[in-house]
């Protein structure tokens, strides 16, 4: 693992060439500790356009090739993409301006080996000791480790601590070299061994520390994930905070089995509800499109009969998919009068989500083959 260098970059200007993936990995560090960036480069990668778009207060883009004069006023540049031809160069221009060069061992990657790339070249902008930290909240898809964002796994990289839940990818930090401390406050079906507001206090005083908090979610941690009350408890305590959207299980695991939970003619909405809450049948059973249910294995068959005592048809169709976009992946299609049968008799588990609706069999005998790439 990289040995990382503190700074205090808090309205200095840096200058970052290059304009692919990695310049905007490392604009995107930068400016989370108050960099002002000037970014040299002929184009601009999508996420390096998309910040140049957002943050043009204290993001300049020069389109063109570096130049020694690009660097007379700055006191840092990063080249994570630049070849030993533009090093030696900027060696040589920042050697005479007496402004730092970020060590690096980067080179230009493609996507797949990005990554490894940005864990070997990376600098830590870490604020340790009396400073305060940061806690970003990260959805982390829908398990598979290929499905968490771009940003997602960014954030993940630089962690310091990640407080990880159960269905969260928390093995890609293995692939991204890195050594983060992991705290697992994972919770199962009706058993939480850390009570919520234990983790909100874990996560803001880690932050108080001066480290860098990553809380890992499976799915996205503003559906179903208590998201917003560890936002509301950091705010409260003055702890920087921010979220990273992750793919929703809701949307994501029924995909897995080519299970679309809207569908031209057939559902054009779609309404997701815990079932650890109670929720009035009469309103389930009185909504005319696609109902996905999370956390809800424990009252399948509880919830199944009220929806039918409240006018629901019992051969509205419903399916169930477990381990969505793993190797454990299993689905059973049924009808709300069967589906808890038939989730018994195959040894259908936790994790899973189930549909109710037609759009469980729109695609035929295409859904249950499933959807996985």
């Amino acid at each position: 693992m990289t040995e990382f260098v503190a700074l205090a970059l808090t309205g200095r200007r840096v200058v970052v060439v290059g304009g692919g993936p990695a310049a905007a990995s490392r604009a995107q560090a930068l400016l989370a500790e108050g960099a002002v960036l000037r970014i040299v480069a002929p184009t601009l990668c999508e996420d390096l356009a998309g910040l140049y778009a957002d943050r043009a207060t204290d993001v300049q883009w020069i389109d063109r090739q570096v130049t020694a004069s690009d660097l007379d006023d700055a006191w840092w540049v990063s080249a994570p993409e630049a070849d030993a031809s533009e090093r030696a160069s900027l060696e040589a221009w920042t050697d005479q301006r007496r402004v730092f060069l970020e060590a690096s061992s980067a080179r230009v990657v493609d996507q797949g080996d990005l990554d490894s790339a940005v864990s070997e070249a990376s600098i830590s902008l870490r604020h340790k000791g009396a400073h305060l930290g940061k806690v970003v909240l990260v959805g982390g898809g829908p398990g598979a480790d290929d499905l968490i964002t771009v940003r997602g796994r960014r954030e993940l990289a630089r962690a310091d601590v990640v407080v990880t839940d159960r269905l969260a990818p928390v093995g890609l930090l293995r692939s991204l070299g890195s050594d983060a401390e992991v705290i697992d406050v994972g919770k199962t079906p009706y058993h939480h061994p850390v009570p919520q507001d234990e983790i909100n206090a874990l996560l803001v005083e880690r932050a108080q520390r001066g480290d860098y908090v990553v809380r890992l979610k499976g799915g996205d941690p503003f559906v179903l994930g208590r998201g917003g009350e560890e936002i509301l408890a950091c705010r409260t305590a003055g702890v920087p905070v921010e979220v990273v959207p992750g793919v929703t299980s809701a949307f994501a695991g029924p995909a897995a089995a080519n299970v679309p939970v809207t569908h031209r003619g057939v559902a054009h909405g779609v309404l997701v509800i815990s079932g650890h809450d109670a929720v009035d049948a009469q309103v389930l059973a009185d909504w005319p499109h696609t109902i996905v249910v999370l956390m809800g294995m424990g009252r399948l068959r509880e919830l199944s009969a009220a929806l039918i005592a409240a006018g629901k048809p019992a051969d509205t169709p419903a399916s169930v998919v477990q381990s969505a976009w793993s190797e454990q992946q299993r689905q059973v299609v049924a009808t709300l009068g069967t589906i808890a049968d038939a989730v018994e008799t195959a040894g259908i588990t936790n994790p899973a989500v189930i549909v109710f609706g037609d759009v469980s069999t729109v695609l035929g005998d295409e859904a249950a083959d499933g959807g996985r790439a």
